[in-house]
């Protein structure tokens, strides 16, 4: 798993494979959990990837999205309603059988992000945009 931030805009980016992503999501389910992270040397943002993810249980309402202290850390923290549905999204990701990736940024009234929250790219495992559906022939 790697997680990049782009600290001018402080919005991070996210790719891991299905298994990974199946984790993140059990930690984020269950509002506990440390997940380590690697680096991608040559990356555009190798010298801003993240160290681990950690997961915590908050009162919400919400979750909140951030940068940990030394900023090395990606922060997801929330209530049970809000850290299920970042959960069934990120399961939704990890499952889904072609490219492309999800956008989690806040906006008021959103369903289940706390304001404060920076926005979040999750890459499919698959990478890049989905593909076309393939014609039968």
């Amino acid at each position: 798993m790697r997680v990049a931030c782009d600290t001018a805009y402080d919005e991070a980016d996210l790719a891991a494979s299905a298994d990974e992503l199946h984790r993140l999501a059990d930690a984020v389910e269950a509002g506990e959990g440390r997940l380590g992270c690697t680096t991608s040397p040559g990356s555009e943002f190798a010298p801003n990837t993240l160290a681990e993810i950690e997961v915590r249980t908050s009162p919400g309402p919400g979750v909140l999205i951030r940068l940990g202290p030394g900023r090395r850390t990606l922060v997801v923290s929330g209530d049970a309603a809000g850290r299920e549905a970042l959960a069934d999204n990120l399961r939704a990701m990890a499952s889904a059988d072609d490219g492309g990736h999800l956008h989690l940024d806040y906006f008021p009234g959103h369903f289940y992000l706390a304001d404060g929250s920076i926005p979040l790219v999750v890459n499919s495992p698959h990478g890049g945009m989905p593909t076309a559906a393939r014609q039968g022939g």
